[in-house]
């Protein structure tokens, strides 16, 4: 196949992006993994796992306000500005699906988006079905820590190690109706979102057009129409080629 230095985004296109810590990291984010198998200094299961959550409550809460201070410290970066801009072109022909906990697409301007592994800057019962809600305070001493009017501790509405991630039905609509699919800076080692990609060519649209970025090679590399490595920062920004309304 012959390989292309843009992706072309036809006037029918339905256009699914799903970004990874790599987007996040280039505005300065740590990602989840490290050759010491670590997370800014603590062991994951410590910090998200459902587990760690009922042995240290105040150990958890202390480290997601500090995620929560790394994030507020921090700025779009241009793949995140270029993701709001193709999806103001592009209307409700555009989805954005991302497994960072993190508010930098919102805050680049994206909207039509959902968070499937949870929002570092919203608050849940752990226990009753109250709704999350928007939640920016510190918690880093056990007497800062807030309860649900129903009376359980209130966690950080993050979807741990061992959890269900959000919004899969509205996902699972979405890979069915794209005919693009756009990865960006995700390893393809975490599931289910390394399975997307299968999903919306499986299921959906068989002519599907797949497209990698990032700067490492993704393990499901195969999957993908083109791969495009380096920088999202830097390719995203010149990466696509849209239609005008108009044109057949």
């Amino acid at each position: 196949m012959k390989h292309s230095n843009q992706i072309s985004i036809k006037r029918r296109d339905h256009v699914f992006v799903l970004t990874g810590a790599g987007i996040s990291a280039e505005s300065g984010l740590a990602t989840f993994r490290g050759t010491d198998g670590l997370w800014e200094g603590e062991h994951v299961e410590d910090v998200a796992s459902p587990q760690g959550w009922k042995r240290d409550p105040e150990r958890v809460w202390r480290f997601y306000s500090q995620r929560r201070k790394a994030a507020l410290a921090v700025a779009p970066n241009p793949a995140h500005l270029a993701l709001a801009s193709l999806e103001q072109t592009l209307g409700d022909r555009f989805f954005l699906c991302t497994q960072n906990v993190d508010n930098l697409h919102e805050r680049a301007g994206s909207r039509n988006l959902v968070h499937m592994h949870g929002e570092l800057f919203q608050s849940c019962c752990e226990s009753c079905d109250n709704l999350p809600f928007t939640d920016t305070q510190l918690y880093e001493t056990r007497a800062s820590h807030r309860h649900c009017p129903c009376g359980a501790r209130l966690r950080p509405n993050i979807v741990w190690f061992g959890e269900v991630p959000f919004h899969m039905e509205r996902i699972l609509d979405e890979l069915l109706r794209c005919t693009v699919m756009l990865v960006v800076g995700t390893s393809g080692a975490v599931q289910p979102a390394a399975s997307f990609v299968h999903w919306a060519r499986d299921r959906g649209h068989s002519s599907l057009r797949s497209y990698y970025v990032g700067p490492e090679h993704p393990s499901n590399a195969s999957a993908f129409t083109q791969l495009f490595e380096g920088p999202a920062g830097v390719l995203l920004p010149q990466l696509f080629a849209v239609a005008p309304a108009d044109s057949h």
